[in-house]
């Protein structure tokens, strides 16, 4: 599975150096695209198979935007939290409607980095790892198997996790936007590295707090990794659980494409 997960991020490489100039004449309106069935008529964008979980579903990419800054979004890393999912398909269908908002910049989009936990409305994938506690960073340690945030056997074991870092690798985006919710009134503009001034506008207009920490540990995390392991600036949207899904996207639409613009 590695090797065809290799290969398919070899090929997003090699699209994003290309300048993204293919459109994807497969897709079709779908759940993906909740209010685009015209919106792929002249759109430069492309949809990449990154690879498969653990069960063989398909994690994929949707790439805007000919060049400029790198930047990379993810949803749904945790399975029960599919307002992530929401709002990055939400993302991925204003862009369709209009590319501009992408213009300068090549977005790369992730809506679910964990299809297999989505699909049970799981936090885990099928392993019963939490994702989120699985990547190779400093602080990773053997947990609980059956803990709400296991984090695996070792260190990047998973194949998502495996996939998402390799993305980063690869890609080597100017910041990362990763999109979760959270309950008990805690959402927030969490942030990770050099990114006190991209959490700040985005408050300018969720209006939600900026955090430099969430209030516990997070041992083997992707704000770990990315934000202050390698110093891109990483943004983790905490979204209110209590929420609907569309008040969510009404309230972090704007927050949203003023990350991509970075502005």
């Amino acid at each position: 599975m590695m090797r065809r997960n290799r290969l398919t991020l070899m090929a997003l490489a090699a699209s994003l150096a290309a300048g993204c100039a293919t459109q994807d004449k497969t897709m079709t309106p779908s759940a993906v695209f909740p209010s685009g069935a015209g919106a792929l008529a002249g759109t430069t964008f492309e949809r990449i198979i990154l690879g498969e979980s653990v069960e063989g579903r398909s994690i994929e990419a949707f790439v805007f935007g000919s060049s400029g800054d790198p930047v990379l979004i993810l949803g749904g890393t945790h399975g029960d939290e599919p307002k992530s999912v929401y709002a990055a398909r939400q993302l991925i269908d204003v862009l369709l409607a209009d590319p501009g908002l992408a213009a300068g910049r090549h977005v790369t989009v992730v809506p679910v980095v964990n299809p297999d936990g989505y699909e049970r409305r799981r936090r885990r994938n099928v392993n019963g790892v939490d994702l989120n506690r699985n990547f190779a960073t400093a602080d990773w340690a053997v947990s609980k198997r059956h803990s709400r945030y296991y984090g695996g056997p070792s260190a990047a074991s998973e194949p998502e996790t495996q996939l998402v870092a390799e993305l980063v690798e690869r890609l080597q985006p100017l910041r990362i936007l990763s999109i979760h919710s959270i309950g008990k009134r805690k959402f927030c503009n969490n942030y990770n590295g050099p990114a006190a001034d991209l959490a700040e506008l985005m408050h300018a207009s969720n209006g939600y707090r900026v955090a430099p920490d969430i209030g516990y540990p997070t041992p083997g995390s992707f704000g770990t990794w990315a934000g202050f392991e390698r110093q891109i600036p990483t943004i983790t949207l905490e979204l209110p659980s209590h929420d609907s899904r569309e008040r969510c996207w009404k309230d972090n639409r704007e927050a949203i494409l003023a990350f991509i613009r970075g502005s």
